[in-house]
């Protein structure tokens, strides 16, 4: 139970966070207000929501606790009022958004076991809750996704979701299980800002004389 009360808080923190991100990527492309709350709500959301659909799984969590949505339409309106003061918390954000990434992939992964799902596809449902909020901003703000152009992120996710998945297999306890799978995918992903580590580019051009360079 104690278990289940620590993830939820941590999960609130993320969604509440992922809510505010996505505000200032709506900010920043100037949409109205209506634009910032839908994004907001995307990013917060809408990897968990793609996730339970694709499993059949209702009702989807904002609808059947609808203080939620209200939550993350609120984070995301109070980040326009407080968006002066957000480039003095980059980094405070970045570590939650680590955190947020670590806690959603295991999530997933976690609520795809408890529905009956192989752990295959618990693996890839956590990349789903932790990814696509942010794929869905990205493509709301018409621009390339940054999970397929910056430092590592899905494959953080995958990692954390499978070594979740892996410890579970072998019969660690919920609490340890946990504190290995959050400490490992919080610190790749930070190390993965601070190093710059990412997948390998593929750069397909041509030269004008219509030449593959």
């Amino acid at each position: 139970m104690q278990e289940v009360q620590f993830i939820t808080l941590l999960w609130l923190i993320g969604i509440i966070a992922e809510a505010m991100t996505g505000a200032l990527c709506a900010g920043r492309k100037q949409m109205d207000l209506f634009g910032v709350v839908i994004v907001g709500c995307a990013t917060a959301i809408g990897g968990g929501t793609l996730r339970d659909m694709l499993l059949g799984n209702y009702p989807l969590i904002w609808i059947e606790n609808v203080h939620y949505l209200l939550a993350i339409a609120f984070a995301s309106l109070l980040t326009v009022i407080i968006a002066p003061v957000m480039r003095y918390l980059s980094k405070l954000f970045l570590a939650i958004d680590a955190l947020g990434l670590a806690v959603f992939s295991i999530v997933g992964a976690q609520k795809t076991l408890l529905l009956g799902f192989s752990p295959v596809v618990a693996v890839v449902m956590g990349v789903v809750t932790g990814v696509f909020g942010g794929v869905i901003r990205d493509i709301l703000c018409n621009q390339v996704p940054l999970i397929f152009k910056k430092e590592l992120y899905a494959l953080v996710s995958l990692l954390t979701a499978l070594l979740y998945i892996l410890l579970k297999m072998y019969g660690v306890t919920e609490w340890v299980n946990l504190a290995i799978s959050l400490t490992f995918g919080f610190g790749l992903r930070m190390l993965a800002i601070r190093y710059h580590w990412g997948m390998p580019k593929f750069d397909y051009q041509y030269n004008q004389d219509g030449q593959i360079h």
